[in-house]
């Protein structure tokens, strides 16, 4: 298999905050707005380099959405940024009637997903954002996997025309793909080639996929490993491709197994390819308080719980 090492960990947060300084410098219609946020989506060189084209609105987060509305009606490109639980599931009246109904050019970026950001406790992890949003018709949903993909993506979506969902994180974690890849949105990238199971992973959960495949690979089963950075749209053909060659799946997520990556696999394999599939999301639960790696742990998110996910898979096949 084709090895990834670790460069150093970092927060994709900050890659966020590294694609934003960018923009900040090349696009002058690229604004920013925040949730009284600013230090935690590490977009603090961005204001202090523009701004004029930084809004502060408060914990208003409906507010903040709907001035993203209008600011594109101007031809601006707002990046409107909070912790994913607030950027969702707080205001998804604002975001499907003012943003995803009128089409509107708002890129909603959410950190602070899922289970990792850890001690803030269950009130503040959200783990359902993911399925909130790709229901919204016309919405790109995009999780990428380290700091140099989210940068880059941060970038890319500025060139898209039509909402999307940037999700990123809290912790640091390993950064391991090349910082000079281009992101091609809805274009999943295969990491390494295998002939016994495919491993669809997203977001936090693509390194614990590779080092899955590492370990798999000493017991002699062969793990392809693909990144699914683009929930929405799907690449359903490198989906397809991989599974008709390996003929069993695994999907990897730090999400609600209803609603995230695995549920849109499943749909593609229903209607085009029935193939054994099993789950690395946690359970129709909520989280709870506790350090990153204690949760992940817990709730079955790591490189052991897909690597025995891959063995059970293996028996269906």
């Amino acid at each position: 298999m084709t090895k990834y090492t670790d460069q150093g960990k970092q927060d994709t947060r900050s890659g966020y905050g590294a694609g934003m300084t960018e923009l900040g410098r090349t696009n002058p219609n690229v604004v920013a707005l925040c949730a009284d946020l600013v230090g935690s989506l590490k977009i603090e060189t961005f204001i202090k380099e523009s701004p004029e084209r930084f809004f502060q609105t408060g914990i208003a987060e409906a507010n903040m959405m709907g001035i993203a509305a209008g600011l594109t009606i101007g031809g601006k490109i707002p990046f409107a940024s909070t912790f994913a639980n607030f950027a969702t599931g707080r205001v998804y009246d604002q975001i499907r009637q003012s943003i995803a109904y009128s089409d509107k050019n708002v890129k909603i970026c959410a950190s602070h997903a899922g289970l990792t950001l850890g001690e803030d406790g269950a009130t503040h992890q959200i783990l359902e954002d993911i399925g909130l949003m790709k229901m919204l018709p016309g919405m790109t949903v995009i999780n990428p996997c380290d700091f140099n993909q989210t940068k880059a993506a941060t970038i890319a979506i500025a060139e898209h025309h039509g909402p999307v969902y940037l999700r990123f994180g809290r912790p640091k974690v390993a950064n391991f793909t090349p910082v000079d890849q281009k992101f091609e949105i809805g274009k999943a990238l295969m990491l390494s080639e295998g002939t016994d199971v495919t491993i669809l992973a997203t977001g936090h959960l693509v390194w614990q996929a590779l080092l899955a495949a590492e370990s798999l690979e000493n017991q002699g089963i062969s793990a392809e490993v693909i990144n699914i950075h683009t929930i929405k749209p799907l690449d359903d053909k490198a989906i397809l491709d991989s599974v008709k060659k390996t003929g069993c799946v695994v999907t990897a997520e730090e999400h609600n197994y209803l609603g995230g990556l695995g549920e849109s696999v499943a749909r593609v394999l229903a209607t085009h390819h029935p193939t054994p599939q099993e789950f690395v999301a946690t359970q129709d639960t909520f989280g709870e308080s506790g350090t990153p790696e204690q949760l992940m742990e817990k709730y079955g998110l790591n490189n052991k719980a897909i690597e025995a996910a891959v063995l059970k898979v293996l028996k269906r096949k």
